[in-house]
């Protein structure tokens, strides 16, 4: 009898966050469109790839694209603090749209160049700028605090199982019909996350107060997380893994016309395993309720070592398997750091430390794509994935070594307020009165 019931209860906390209404419609919504955002990516870096052969023009692709985070990130969360999100969701969705509507006509006109995926790129990064910390942080007003950890979890989730489907579906498309089809069901895939959100309930919406507009607002937000040690050194751990081990858009399609020989279905297949792996992973880590700097630490680690592995793998079908474990990794690191972040951080700075998250995540692309792409296009696509799987390594050393030096820092989890070295709480008086509403 306890067999049944151990399980019935892990399935009941893995989704648990689904029974809120207004998530599971923005969870319908985006799990539609993230497939075809999937499609896109996957298509314009193997355009790239296969027009050039150049490993630094791939990383230069996804660089262009996260520059706008990089430079202005914090400036998007700004926004995000200032602003209604719900509304703010509905212009980046649809401009996100619209961007590709743009690419699939261009393509299926014959009139796409290589040099227009470039603007094209930034143009689509700079509605990531403010889209991004709007997403992350809109995600609490939906199912509030007790059930935000497991939320960020399922949205890592479902991010991956898009990842699992859409490249997959994309490779086939490119070999078939042609890129422009992959750019053209993107864009009318934003329509479910349009009707999602149109089909919500505001007034069961749980917003953070409007941050009213006032000079230093940005300094402020760095001021904050320069002083809370805790959002200070997970920022850290992501900025060294964003920069160089999430650079499998790079990666990814040097070791498929690399070492394995491949074409854009191969190409297509060894995203989609990532994206299986981290399905599986995300799921495991929603039903587990432990959070925290020493979980982010002993992830990184194996993160480091499944990379490291996937760098040396011998055959297509090794490969494969090993990045299932890779995908596993990401998605695990990502929802701990996601969830330790919100939980530690007052509701009126979430928007700018979430912003701050997606520059660690994203914005260190710039950096780290071209170097990742230089390296593995001109010595070796295995030393370029090789790469990533030390940065992770030294995040992890890293981590471990702020936590020798401060072991009077206990650990995040999802049901009490961070504190600092300086004893104070994260999550300041903000975090009761959100308590109260939710």
């Amino acid at each position: 009898m306890t067999g049944p019931r151990a399980r019935s209860g892990f399935v009941t906390r893995t989704f648990s966050s689904l029974s809120n209404r207004n998530y599971r419609l923005y969870f319908a919504g985006q799990s539609l469109s993230l497939i075809g955002t999937w499609m896109q990516s996957i298509t314009q870096t193997w355009l790239v790839y296969a027009w050039t052969h150049s490993g630094f023009q791939v990383g230069l692709l996804v660089a262009l694209q996260t520059l706008p985070i990089l430079l202005l990130g914090p400036v998007g969360g700004t926004i995000a603090d200032r602003y209604g999100k719900y509304r703010i969701l509905f212009w980046t969705q649809a401009f996100a749209g619209a961007q590709a509507l743009v690419l699939a006509g261009l393509d299926l006109s014959g009139l796409l160049h290589i040099w227009l995926l470039y603007p094209m790129a930034v143009a689509l990064g700079l509605i990531n700028m403010v889209d991004n910390p709007t997403r992350q942080t809109f995600i609490v007003e939906m199912v509030g605090r007790d059930q935000l950890a497991n939320a960020v979890t399922l949205n890592s989730v479902m991010v991956n199982m898009a990842r699992a489907i859409g490249p997959a579906v994309a490779g086939v498309m490119i070999a078939s019909v042609g890129s422009g089809w992959c750019f053209l069901a993107n864009g009318l895939s934003f329509s479910f996350v349009l009707a999602s959100l149109r089909a919500m309930h505001p007034d069961e919406l749980a917003p953070a107060p409007r941050v009213a507009r006032m000079r230093g607002q940005l300094r402020e937000g760095f001021r904050y997380v320069g002083s809370t040690p805790l959002l200070r050194d997970a920022l850290i751990m992501m900025a060294l893994i964003g920069c160089l081990t999430y650079e499998f858009q790079t990666t990814l399609p040097l070791m498929t016309g690399g070492p394995f020989h491949g074409n854009s279905q191969t190409y297509g297949f060894l995203t989609a395993c990532m994206g299986a792996g981290a399905v599986v992973g995300g799921l495991i880590a929603a039903g587990r309720p432990g959070r925290g700097m020493r979980r982010m630490v002993g992830t990184a680690a194996v993160f480091g070592v499944a990379v490291l592995a996937a760098a040396l793998a011998p055959s297509l079908l090794v490969e494969e398997i090993l990045l299932l474990g890779v995908g596993a990794c990401s998605v695990t690191f990502l929802a701990l750091g996601n969830a330790t972040l919100q939980l530690s951080s007052e509701p009126s700075m979430r928007g700018r430390v979430m912003s701050l998250w997606s520059v660690a995540f994203l914005g260190s692309t710039p950096l780290g794509g071209p170097l990742v792409g230089l390296v593995g296009g001109d010595i070796g696509a295995r030393y370029g994935l090789a790469l990533g799987g030390l940065a992770a390594l030294a995040a992890a050393a890293y981590g471990w070594a702020r936590l020798r030096a401060d072991t009077t820092t206990p650990a995040v989890d999802t049901t009490t307020p961070a504190v600092g070295r300086t004893g104070l709480s994260a999550t300041g008086g903000g975090a009761a009165e959100e308590l109260a509403r939710t």
